[in-house]
């Protein structure tokens, strides 16, 4: 990158300059890393200090059974195949309780679109949820199963709001963006639910009060400009109703082989490369830098791995997703090392390993709890990046 443009991006990053499409576009053209993490880190540090939160969740996915064929998606299976299944209510709630000892504050619930059962086993699974579990925050559903919910019920998304709402939900899903322009997005999902949906959705979310996350699913077929107009749409629709708490890039993952029957089911896996780590560096550090209207970055360890986590609070994050018991949603199996479990005395060090002090919060970020940063009496104690 030419030093002059150096320069011009600096000055309107520390100045509050809002960043441009061509910025964003610049920003991922640059070879240097360590500036542009430096820079990204300015950035979360102004927002976040030298905070890391994260909170203590649990995935439950009731039914793997959907229509769609999402090309990148080992999860889905159709109806009759030999690994689908379809929980009862009873079922789901014994296995959340199950999930319920280290203080779980939060239960992450996403499905397949299930051709055939019907709208009310939604409203009355959170219900049941939320009376075996209290305390428990209920982040559930994509957008593209609340589209889905508006075709089996006849009801307007506005009325599936507030009956789940009525039922316990407290957040929506950030699922279902995955790359939003037509030019990609043609080619990776099997659904529906595109931008002009995913949007009208997450509005009326917000208008009705809730918080919630927005994801975009990164390194596949996409190029950089699209991972751009991406951010670009998001902060959009976040200028307009404030509602984002939290953007989440995702990293698209090769599938191996499924450990249930041996299939490859990913269609894009022949012709892909997954992400490196600097890549997945340079998309958080260029994505805090665009998305300055939404408080926090969160990276997703299961998909990322540890190490490239903790780098990723280098370059933009301020969030790093809590335990996971169980996570198929994109792949079933995992060929570089990452646990499928991670407990808060795990997070804890692997916050303070990297330099910064862990704040344990719950679904709306409101703090539950906060902890010591790394012994700044240890020789080698780390410390967060200076700016």
């Amino acid at each position: 990158m030419d030093l002059g443009l150096k320069r011009e991006l600096e000055e309107k990053v520390r100045t509050g300059v809002r960043l441009t499409r061509e910025d964003g576009i610049a920003l991922y053209e640059s070879d240097d890393l360590a500036w542009l993490g430096g820079l990204a880190h300015e950035v979360r540090t102004r927002k976040n200090g030298d905070v890391v939160h994260f909170n203590v969740n649990r995935h439950l996915n009731m039914t793997n059974v959907c229509t769609a064929s999402c090309a990148y998606c080992s999860f889905q299976r159709k109806p009759g195949e030999k690994d689908a299944y379809t929980m009862r209510i009873e079922e789901a709630v014994k296995l959340a309780k199950a999930m319920e000892s280290e203080n779980l504050t939060e239960l992450h619930i996403v499905n397949g679109l299930h051709p055939n059962l019907p709208w009310r086993y939604y409203p009355r699974s959170l219900r049941e949820l939320k009376a075996a579990l209290p305390h428990v925050s209920l982040k559930a559903f994509t957008a593209t199963e609340i589209h889905h919910f508006e075709t089996i019920s006849g009801m307007s998304a506005s009325e599936i709001l507030d009956e789940l709402i009525d039922a316990g939900l407290e957040s929506l899903t950030g699922g279902g963006a995955e790359i939003f322009d037509w030019e990609v997005r043609q080619h990776v999902v099997d659904h529906r639910t595109h931008w002009e949906d995913w949007s009208r959705i997450h509005r009326l979310a917000h208008e009705k009060g809730l918080k919630t996350p927005c994801t975009m699913l990164y390194g596949h077929i996409e190029e950089p400009r699209h991972r751009v107009d991406h951010v670009l749409r998001l902060r959009e629709l976040q200028d307009e109703t404030g509602g984002f708490q939290v953007f989440i890039p995702l990293r698209y993952q090769h599938d191996f082989v499924d450990m249930q029957d041996g299939k490859v089911r990913n269609r894009l896996q022949a012709r892909t490369q997954m992400a490196t780590g600097a890549e997945a560096l340079k998309t958080f550090a260029v994505s805090r830098l665009l998305f300055d209207n939404v408080p926090h970055v969160k990276v997703f360890w299961v998909m990322h791995g540890v190490q490239t986590a903790q780098l990723a609070l280098q370059h933009g994050a301020d969030d790093m997703d809590g335990s996971v018991v169980e996570y198929k949603i994109t792949h079933d199996a995992d060929n570089y090392g990452t646990p499928n479990k991670l407990t808060r005395e795990d997070l804890l060090d692997l916050i303070r390993d990297a330099g910064f002090r862990p704040v344990e919060r719950n679904t709306r970020y409101e703090i539950i709890r906060e902890y010591d940063g790394p012994d700044p009496e240890l020789r080698e104690s780390p410390q967060p990046m200076r700016v």
